[in-house]
């Protein structure tokens, strides 16, 4: 049984994010966000408690976490958080499990910048408008007009 929560989360990535395919040829990427509060004790910014997220993206977005991302950066991640229950075959125990599965994840603009490189679309039609530009590639800097290639 699995149930979906909504979830937009902004941590930093723990290590640099795994790939693969699946048997049915679908690219994923795995990685953990790792978020810490901050509170103000005193006058003073304190760091509360870690929380782990461990995070699965698939598809195009996979693609473009491999070629962006890295232990370390900073991201934004919205999807659904899953919760998993089942029982352990070997020892009959109850097991549970949590875990973000994405549907976008970008580097956070709050500490770093980043230059935007658009990928052509894949599909043709009514979906090719939500992959961006027909014409290619398009990279643009902050604070600079788009060039495209």
């Amino acid at each position: 049984m699995s149930t979906r929560v909504p979830i937009s989360i902004e941590g930093n990535l723990v290590a640099d994010p795994d790939y693969g395919e699946s048997q049915n040829g679908t690219k994923f990427a795995k990685f953990t966000v790792a978020v810490t509060d901050r509170k103000q004790v005193d006058g003073t910014w304190v760091d509360g408690d870690t929380q782990y997220h461990r995070t699965t993206v698939f598809g195009r977005t996979a693609e473009n976490v491999r070629a962006s991302l890295a232990k370390g950066d900073t991201v934004i991640v919205n999807g659904n958080l899953e919760f998993r229950h089942w029982t352990d075959q070997a020892t009959g125990e109850p097991r549970a499990a949590t875990e973000v599965v994405a549907d976008s994840v970008g580097p956070s603009l709050r500490y770093t910048t980043a230059e935007v490189n658009r990928r052509a679309p894949k599909a043709d039609g009514p979906d090719a408008s939500t992959t961006g530009p027909e014409w290619g590639a398009e990279t643009r800097t902050a604070g600079a007009a788009p060039s495209f290639t």
